[in-house]
């Protein structure tokens, strides 16, 4: 709890130079990528799907409080909050006490907020959604965690699987692997045989994997996002997807070698359609995302020809290229000297050293 109060006091501390800098006089966090960020690993959610939770973070320069109603306090009191806050407590059925105490508290003044109310509150300063994306070493330690969790849920699930599952069953298993491990599933894709060169965001069905499926994970744990994705195989995989396997492989990883600070993301962005076209994939680009800076929310940026963002050291990024019936994803934290660190790397996985980095391979089964 120490190094977690430590943790708090250096964010409410860049919270409060927002304030000066902005001349406002409160910031008000609602989404549970800002709650866990604020509260380093506090958990606002109830709900799954919600973008925000059942509390929020109100700071001001001499103050910092969760706001919550009567049904949530205690619980948030003993397992999620640290002792840097103080409890504003309304009644559930009276929301406008909460708005009155926030005008109260900021004696009417501006506030700044991650999702504000429009013509009342204004949006973060681009600073403080900075440091948000840049992650302290006690954060990057809980972010091991996750991504060692995530990982080994996943070799766990596909190593037991049986082309008979269905893809709601393979879906299942693996949401019940990462519960067991505490994490949420914040996503779950699963494509099977049939499936599996159709769509890009293939969200499970009721038809059987067969011979060769896909899995996805986003899941989450202190508010922080571990991607992955893998693939396993029933008997030896015909060569024409072993060919999509391998050109995805060196197409990532030259998105990979540009992971340093000072890169922009569409440097990256521009890169990775430079590679599809080489290896004869011209709209490839055009057929999904690519990933970016990953942290807080499954995709803080996901990278366009727009994207002006620029990495840097301590960020974490997330690139998933992808072809028809072929992807590769992982989450990698950007270390000093350029250096990558794999977050969700499991050695109990089969794997291939592409440009210096082991990157998975489809697991073949029998």
């Amino acid at each position: 709890m120490k190094d977690l109060n430590k943790e708090v006091s250096a964010k409410l501390e860049l919270i409060r130079n927002a304030l000066t800098e902005t001349e406002s006089q409160g910031v008000r966090l609602k989404g549970t990528d800002w709650f866990a960020w604020a509260t380093a690993g506090g958990s606002n959610t109830v709900l799954l799907t919600a973008e925000t939770g059942v509390a929020e973070v109100l700071v001001t320069l001499e103050n910092a409080w969760i706001l919550t109603d009567e049904i949530e306090a205690q619980r948030l009191k003993d397992e999620e909050i640290s002792e840097n806050f103080q409890f504003q407590i309304n009644p559930w059925a009276d929301a406008e006490a909460r708005e009155s105490f926030v005008r109260e508290a900021t004696n009417g003044g501006k506030v700044l907020c991650d999702r504000p109310i429009p013509h009342i509150e204004k949006r973060l300063p681009p600073s403080l959604q900075n440091h948000k994306r840049v992650l302290m070493s006690s954060e990057l330690e809980r972010y091991r965690e996750i991504g060692r969790k995530a990982s080994e849920a996943m070799t766990e699930v596909l190593k037991a699987a049986k082309p008979t599952w269905t893809e709601y069953q393979l879906a299942g298993a693996g949401a019940e692997a990462l519960w067991a491990r505490g994490l949420h599933p914040a996503l779950t894709l699963v494509a099977g045989e049939r499936r599996l060169p159709l769509y890009r965001h293939a969200t499970p069905s009721s038809e059987q994997i067969g011979r060769l499926a896909m899995m996805v994970f986003c899941a989450r744990g202190y508010g922080l996002y571990a991607n992955l994705t893998r693939f396993v195989g029933f008997g030896a995989m015909a060569d024409e997807y072993k060919k999509l396997h391998q050109d995805i492989q060196q197409i990532e990883a030259l998105a990979l070698n540009l992971c340093q600070g000072g890169t922009a993301l569409n440097s990256v962005y521009d890169a990775l359609k430079q590679a599809y076209e080489k290896y004869g994939y011209a709209n490839a680009i055009r057929e999904h995302h690519q990933g970016g800076t990953t942290g807080y929310l499954a995709r803080e940026i996901v990278a366009n020809p727009a994207t002006t963002d620029t990495l840097a050291e301590n960020m974490a990024v997330a690139w998933n290229p992808s072809l028809p019936g072929a992807k590769i994803e992982d989450t990698f934290a950007i270390l000093g000297d350029g250096k990558l660190e794999n977050l969700t790397f499991d050695p109990n996985w089969p794997s291939i050293e592409i440009e210096a980095r082991l990157r998975p391979l489809p697991l073949e089964i029998g």
